[in-house]
């Protein structure tokens, strides 16, 4: 399992958080654990597959955001109480 990070400039509002959301859902089928912060100027999610992230960055831009980069990590689930 992947976590992918994506930083995207022009969320102002809730409203913009959900788009994001929406758009990576649509872009990455088999998303999880879909958020996105207009605070932090980034959206995460985790996945199994590999991303097409220049596809994913073309729907953010169709949506009107710009996104800047994306990151991927492993991800480990934690257990009971973070262990």
């Amino acid at each position: 399992m992947q976590k992918y990070t994506v930083k995207i400039d022009g969320m102002m509002c809730g409203m913009c958080e959900a788009h994001i959301s929406d758009t990576i859902r649509k872009a990455v089928p088999d998303a999880k654990k879909v958020s996105a912060s207009r605070k932090s100027g980034e959206a995460t999610f985790l996945t199994d597959t590999s991303v097409d992230t220049e596809n994913l960055f073309e729907k953010i831009k169709e949506t009107g955001y710009t996104p800047l980069s994306v990151e991927s990590e492993e991800y480990k689930k934690k257990g009971l109480f973070g262990r």
